[in-house]
């Protein structure tokens, strides 16, 4: 990713980036080493998508993704660079599964790694790099203008650019694109919600496990947040509710949230009475994909217009590394390595 393009052709070329998750980030600092002119629009605050970082005083909480694994070289050698620069670590935490058999130890021999000091640092030293990153920017719309695009924001602005990358959920992505978002798999992509739980507690949940994959009951998943490396050494949980729960409970007030899956957390074997010091809760409209793509991106080069993110690879981290990187070797008109 840092390297220069040879593809001089591409110098100025203006690209607009939809998305400042991984996806769009990393398509968005590959363009930019490439010489065009990159502008990323994002409607949050700051950078990291579903890899934010919820900051509540000095606490942290990784409410989105949990952790990455990398198994494609072209990961592998950026996970090399940016353990180096100090924006990840490995963690090294005792994770459980349970389910109605009981309790065991997860499958050994993998490398889950987090950013530090949040999942989103990857995501905002990225952001940083770049010299037009805008936040609170929200689409409205995307329309062809000329042999190029137009975006239109909620509040009236516009930008004009040669070639379009839309990292959004699917549904957001259709509804961006109006009619030029009418093609397959974009239409068949369908992203499952989450509803995430931060709660910071008195004692740990557990004295044997410091995270868990939880396969009965509404739980999915919880981590403590101290055992991630550069985290305060506090009681800060995260828990999130499996897909279909989350589903089935998508308008349920968070209060009621946090009271379901807090009693349900406390009923695992080998949790503890536990009490609820502080809670906040996050509702994941568009989480991971029921039936993701193996495409990469989906690319539509009469257009110049690319439409990326985890969920066209795999619905993992490294799949919206992966997608970044094909989205901006479509524009540059380069191979697919990835």
């Amino acid at each position: 990713m840092e390297s220069r393009s040879e593809c001089v052709e591409n110098d100025g070329l203006r690209v607009a980036v939809v998305g400042a998750g991984l996806a769009g980030l990393t398509a968005a600092h590959k363009l930019a080493a490439a010489g065009c002119d990159v502008v990323v629009v994002e409607k949050s605050r700051g950078p990291g998508g579903r890899m934010s970082t919820r900051r509540e005083g000095d606490l942290r909480f990784d409410h989105g993704a949990q952790y990455f694994t990398a198994r494609h070289p072209g990961l592998l050698d950026q996970l090399a660079v940016w353990r180096a620069e100090g924006l990840v670590q490995r963690w090294d935490a005792r994770i459980a599964v349970i389910d109605e058999t009981g309790i065991r130890p997860a499958k050994p021999g993998v490398d889950r790694y987090v950013g530090v000091p949040g999942m989103n640092a990857v995501c905002r030293h990225l952001a940083e790099s770049l010299p037009d990153c805008r936040f609170g920017w929200e689409v409205a719309g995307a329309y062809r203008h000329g042999a190029g695009w137009r975006l239109e924001s909620s509040n009236g602005k516009r930008i004009e650019a040669q070639a379009l990358v839309v990292t959004s959920p699917p549904v957001q992505a259709r509804g961006i694109l109006g009619p030029a978002g009418n093609f397959s798999p974009l239409t068949s992509i369908e992203l499952l919600p989450c509803w995430a739980v931060m709660l910071v507690l008195d004692r740990p949940l557990s004295p044997d496990w410091d995270a868990a994959f939880v396969n009965s009951g509404p739980l999915s998943w919880l981590a403590s947040q101290a055992s991630r490396p550069g985290r305060p050494n506090a009681h800060a949980w995260v828990l999130h509710a499996n897909a279909d729960w989350s589903r089935d409970h998508l308008e349920m007030d968070g209060g009621a949230v946090c009271e379901a899956l807090f009693g349900a957390a406390v009923s695992l074997p080998g949790a503890g009475p536990a009490k609820v010091q502080a809670a906040r809760t996050h509702r994941w409209r568009y989480a991971l994909a029921r039936n993701p793509a193996d495409t990469g991106v989906l690319w539509n080069e009469s257009r110049r217009l690319a439409v990326a993110g985890d969920w066209c690879a795999g619905s993992r981290v490294e799949g919206a590394f992966l997608s970044g990187l094909a989205a901006a070797s479509r524009i540059l008109g380069q191979d697919l390595g990835t």
